[in-house]
């Protein structure tokens, strides 16, 4: 089994390496004419649609309400996997990810995610609060983010997520817009952090209603955050059982 495994993921590292040559030439378009910046969620969904399907996993997304592909939202999904990423590629607005430097060194993957998304180094205080900075530039430019509240991969008995950190919410809050909770249960499964070989399996998406933030102060970041963090918790259950 282990050896399929081995086979199905080194294929599957293959197709992303081919995918990410093909369409790295449409995401030059708004590395060079940043105005066009909607191309990188229109990339981004050709890209993981042709993922999942090249590597014969089935996906679905469910959107529990309608998503305005025309308003700014701040999506807040939960992180078990790194096959998370290219899921919420799946994400039906635009957006740009926040996440971690880490793959900035990857030769022109790096130069690509650098340029078109925000990325922080959660070790450096400094590179936390620039890349809060950049978040409200992004949001005032008309951009939507995708913001890993937990702050990367961290729990160590998935489906349990770990604590949530406040800067997805404080943007929410500051800017007045809407956040949206994000359940991906099965990736964890799928795409183990700690083994990194892939299982067959349906990767699943959903989107949960969107939680409106106009009228509200930093003081219920709190609430706020429990709100987004039980919303996806519950879901988590219910697709355990």
């Amino acid at each position: 089994m282990k050896l399929l495994r081995g086979l199905h993921t080194s294929y599957g590292l293959l197709v992303f390496i081919v995918l990410f040559a093909i369409f790295f030439f449409p995401l030059l378009v708004p590395i060079f004419f940043p105005r066009k910046f909607e191309w990188v969620g229109i990339v981004n969904r050709w890209w993981a649609k042709s993922l999942c399907l090249f590597c014969f996993l089935p996906y679905s997304v469910e959107c529990r309400t309608p998503l305005d592909p025309k308003r700014q939202y701040i999506f807040s999904p939960n992180h078990f996997s790194y096959f998370d990423i290219p899921t919420m590629g799946l994400n039906p607005v635009n957006s740009i990810f926040v996440g971690k430097n880490d793959m900035e060194n990857l030769p022109l993957f790096g130069f690509m995610y650098r340029k078109l998304h925000i990325t922080v180094d959660r070790a450096r205080l400094k590179s936390k609060y620039d890349t809060f900075i950049k978040g409200r530039q992004a949001i005032d430019d008309g951009k939507s983010l995708v913001v890993y509240p937990e702050g990367g991969i961290f729990t160590e008995r998935a489906p349990e997520m770990v604590r949530f950190k406040d800067g997805a919410f404080r943007l929410a809050i500051e800017k007045q817009i809407p956040i949206v909770p994000v359940t991906i249960p099965n990736n964890w499964i799928i795409l183990p952090p700690d083994e990194f070989l892939l299982r067959w399996g349906k990767v699943k998406v959903i989107f949960h209603e969107p939680i409106e933030t106009k009228g509200m102060m930093l003081t219920e970041l709190n609430q706020l955050k429990q709100q987004v963090f039980r919303t996806i918790e519950n879901e988590l259950r219910k697709n355990e059982s």
